[in-house]
């Protein structure tokens, strides 16, 4: 790996984080010069992050090259602090630039007018985030949490408001409590391994003595409790529907990677650590997995049906999400993983779309125009009232709408022929090859999920679009400026290139399960890094 790339690794946190710092001291005045500023930081962070995709895919999938590592300090692991580079952490540094930038350009328009600090804050919120992918040890994990947490803090109460300020203490709350089990569960990790580098927990773990290993999975299962919570798993998420529905809309559709934080650690440490070659400690937790992911798409369907808000349905469909990835992860195979990759992608990607859309259908409907439809479709009309003519007039700015809304409900109930679909089909022929299909009741049962939880997404996602574009309510067209349309078009762009690019994306994604379910490429990586040479003193 050349000096230049080698020095790629930490440009994704250093760059946000520059950034940062340097627009905090800039007056609320100058906020189209702080826009711009983030506008360029972000968009640079992206091309980083497919810069990196692109080396992290062109490796030799088996040698230790495959791992980018950089050494902070010239460090060795374990003993020093280590940034790694493989297929997942790039895959989440592309996606978690994309859905930053859509939310970022959305905001320009009008949100980012509605507080102070906002562009900092997500600068900050990016930094952390990136960071997290990155890391490869436990303690600093919990930091760069910490970082993108602090800066969400300040997101999620952008705009003020009695709602968002209520909803934004109760998230910093459950935030601080999960950041206080994050930091036990690395003590007690460390007091039984006396290590926090990931690749070096993953060889020390099958020998440590049956009289630490209590301790061990004591550390391991408090820091599962940490980013389930983060993941939004029933019912420790029932935080998120509340704060997701209130915040700004282009927070939320930042917040969309926020769950996949929580998503990837799981998938990252459990695969890592708790893996086939983690002697009596392997698979350990897989049962509390399957269960609360199970239990998770059972309440966020029923709270789909439930719901009559448009953000309230989102929200809840971010639960579905979540608990679909993890009751697939925690089947433990290959197969299985690479699709539920996939859908990790789309779902992000069409769920921050949807968010951004709920603010523009939500800008031309009257003050109780909810209401008003909800008692319609309740009770009826009256049968005096006056014959409308048949059809209605649709502007062209409500059919473009229209559009992007029936392309976010395909993609989240998973239907043909967009590429949600071809990730649940990802899904359900790799349950299909397990070779216990026939003892184990445990594929079935996730079969039936997948096909029950898109079916509860359709009704839902049908039922609120009949309300907004088809039930005479009273409403105005909205004033929607190209600025706010050019994400959502992106977004929904991008899950139209992966259908028609599936076989690439899905041969990507399974390449990065094989990686994950192997992790002896990523270990050997990490703990063989080369310091930097250093020429001898003397010499030219």
């Amino acid at each position: 790996m050349s000096l230049t790339v080698e020095h790629l690794v930490i440009a994704p946190i250093l760059l946000p984080l520059v950034t940062a710092a340097l627009m905090v001291p800039l007056p609320e005045r100058l906020r189209t010069l702080k826009a711009a500023i983030a506008l360029i930081s972000t968009l640079g962070t992206v091309g980083i992050a497919f810069t990196l995709l692109g080396i992290a895919d062109a490796q030799a999938p088996d040698a230790a090259s495959a791992v980018s590592v950089y050494l902070l300090g010239d460090w060795a692991a374990p003993f020093g602090i280590v940034l790694v580079v493989d297929r997942l952490s790039a895959l989440m540094l592309a996606l978690t630039g994309v859905v930053v930038l859509a939310g970022l350009m959305f905001s320009i328009a009008r949100w980012h007018s509605a507080g102070s600090y906002f562009h900092a804050l997500v600068q900050f919120m990016l930094a952390g985030l990136n960071g997290v992918f990155l890391t490869g040890d436990l303690f600093n994990l919990f930091v760069f949490f910490e970082v993108l947490l602090a800066a969400s803090y300040g997101l999620a109460l952008h705009g003020s408001g009695v709602l968002r300020v209520k909803a934004g203490l109760h998230y910093i709350v459950i935030n601080l409590a999960a950041s206080s089990l994050f930091l036990i569960g690395v003590s007690l990790t460390y007091g039984a391994t006396n290590t926090l580098n990931m690749a070096d927990l993953a060889a020390r773990i099958p020998a440590v003595p049956e009289s630490e290993r209590m301790l061990l999975e004591a550390g391991a299962a408090i820091l599962g409790i940490a980013f389930l919570i983060k993941a939004g798993m029933w019912p420790l998420g029932f935080w998120l529907p509340a704060t997701y529905s209130v915040v700004t809309p282009p927070v939320a559709a930042m917040f969309a990677i926020m769950t996949k934080v929580g998503i990837y650690a799981i998938l990252r440490l459990w695969l890592l650590l708790f893996g086939a070659g983690a002697g009596a400690s392997a698979a350990f937790g897989h049962e509390w997995l399957l269960i609360g992911g199970i239990a998770t798409v059972i309440f966020g369907s029923v709270g789909l049906l439930a719901s009559q808000d448009l953000a309230r349905l989102a929200s809840y469909s971010v639960l579905v999400s979540s608990g679909t990835l993890l009751a697939v992860i925690a089947v433990g195979n290959a197969g299985v993983t690479g699709g539920a990759l996939f859908y990790l992608v789309i779902s992000t990607l069409a769920l921050a779309a949807f968010f951004l859309l709920i603010e523009l259908f939500e800008r031309g409907r009257i003050a109780g125009a909810d209401v008003i439809a909800v008692t319609l479709e309740a009770f009826g009309e009256d049968e005096e009232t006056e014959i409308e003519p048949v059809g209605i007039a649709f502007p062209a700015t409500m059919a473009i709408l229209g559009i992007g809304f029936a392309f976010c409900a395909l993609l989240l109930a998973g239907l043909p022929p967009l590429s949600g679909f071809i990730a649940k089909f990802l899904m359900l022929s790799a349950l299909f090859q397990l070779p216990d299909l026939s003892t184990d009741a445990t594929p079935w049962v996730l079969m039936a999920l997948l096909l029950v939880s898109g079916l509860a997404v359709l009704f839902a996602l049908m039922r609120a679009g009949i309300r907004v574009f088809w039930v005479p309510v009273e409403s105005n067209v909205p004033t929607v400026r190209f600025l706010e349309l050019l994400p959502i078009v992106s977004l929904l762009a991008l899950c139209v290139v992966l259908t028609i690019n599936a076989e690439p994306a899905a041969r990507f994604m399974q390449a990065t399960a094989h990686d994950l379910h192997a992790p002896d490429t990523y270990i050997k990586g990490v703990l063989s890094a080369p310091r930097v040479e250093r020429p001898l003193e003397g010499s030219p």
